[in-house]
């Protein structure tokens, strides 16, 4: 068996980009830039007040205090404001445009006005509440870099540069194809013996979080003839082609040679992780990758939460596939297991200044209520004995693969 880090590092070498596509800014949220965005101009564009006060030569402000100055004019935002009159100020407000010749702003919480008159009793230093021409962005600099998921901060900024639309890698197309004789459509209760094929809503709601759209495809017997054909339709179209179930070694476990006919290679087949050991990649001549998941719910879920979505997030340039890992401290002693890496469903608190991974007790491949309740997954190593309550590990959240 592979180590989780030798499985990653093959999943991930020669990953072929998705091509670009220009999309309007506005349905741009969580996209990964395929080009970067450019300041066009500097951002601010102009001197401006940071508050609401007066703006003011300090070369004006001679002698010592107190120091009276008439207000000569005003300057509010989305205006132009006239030239600062001599030994005078001008009423400024936040966000205003800096009257040429002034260089500071004085707050209005510290100045006494007196008709159309205002005092001083401090100097204020030059650059006082300006915010400068430039300050965040000079012009021509990259504001936001190529291989960037784009969140609503780096919405907002796009925004300001005067962006509409951006370059972004298109969207993953990724199948799911489900097998199995036991399976049958959620609802559909007609068939003795028959569970309801839970696999493919999760997958895909977790492949959209990646960016991916997603195609169920009709649920496929263990019938090899049935199965080959399912694949070869589905490898035309995919980028990302998830087989769910049949990829052990039992009697009915058609999934690995029905890969095989279909023209697909494999890179590895079995990985040292519990749950979902049984976990297949590979690759197709043409385009598509193909991920071989457990039919078990919680050993679906887990090993393409692991591994298919930072292969997804790698098809798209993003620069960070892997997901954030916090560190959080085990709850209670767990035994390790000996040559494993063992994702624990678990729900994350905060005790003290501490993060504290509280595992489910049920941690069967099968249970989906560990699912359903856990807010990620601690990561426990491989080795002997256990490791004690209180023992630090990696966690991963859900919201974070």
């Amino acid at each position: 068996m592979l180590t989780f880090d030798e499985a990653m590092a093959r999943l991930l070498s020669g990953v072929r980009r998705l091509s670009p596509e220009r999309v309007a800014l506005a349905d741009a949220l969580h996209r990964v830039l395929a080009e970067a965005v450019v300041a066009r101009s500097a951002l601010p564009p102009f001197d401006h007040a940071a508050m609401d006060g007066y703006a003011v030569a300090t070369g004006d402000l001679a002698g010592s205090a107190p120091w009276a100055l008439a207000v000569s004019g005003e300057s509010s935002a989305g205006s132009l404001a006239s030239a600062l009159s001599p030994s005078s100020a001008t009423r400024i407000f936040t966000g205003a445009p800096l009257p040429e010749g002034a260089d500071a702003v004085v707050p209005q919480e510290i100045v006494e006005r007196d008709g159309n008159t205002i005092r001083l009793q401090y100097r204020p230093r030059v650059g006082d509440h300006i915010r400068k021409a430039g300050q965040d962005l000079p012009a021509d600099a990259v504001a936001l870099a190529a291989g960037l998921r784009l969140t609503p901060g780096a919405l907002a900024l796009a925004a300001m540069l005067d962006e509409t639309e951006v370059v972004v890698a298109r969207r993953p197309h990724v199948t799911i194809v489900c097998t199995g004789n036991e399976l049958r459509p959620v609802g559909n209760r007609v068939r003795a013996g028959a569970i309801p094929e839970s696999n493919s809503i999760a997958l895909a709601g977790l492949a959209g979080q990646a960016g991916a759209s997603s195609l169920i495809a009709p649920i496929v017997r263990d019938d090899l003839g049935q199965a080959t054909e399912a694949l070869e339709q589905a490898l035309d179209s995919s980028d990302l082609l998830l087989t769910v179930g049949g990829v052990s070694v039992g009697d009915h476990d058609i999934v690995r040679p029905a890969l095989a006919r279909a023209g697909v290679t494999l890179d590895f087949w079995k990985v040292a992780i519990k749950p979902g050991k049984p976990i297949a990649f590979g690759r197709h001549a043409r385009r598509a990758c193909v991920l071989g998941l457990p039919g078990n719910p919680a050993s679906a879920l887990v090993t393409f939460a692991v591994f298919g979505m930072p292969l997804l997030r790698a098809m798209q340039g993003d620069e960070r596939p892997h997901p954030m890992r916090l560190r959080a401290h085990l709850s209670a002693a767990r035994r390790r297991s000996a040559d494993r890496l063992e994702l624990l469903r678990a729900t994350l608190l905060r005790e003290d200044a501490k993060l504290v991974a509280v595992a489910h007790d049920n941690q069967a491949s099968g249970a989906a209520t560990s699912l359903a309740k856990s807010d990620g997954l601690a990561l426990v190593p491989p080795g002997e004995g256990s490791l004690e309550a209180g023992a630090a590990v990696d966690f991963v959240r859900w919201v974070d693969v």
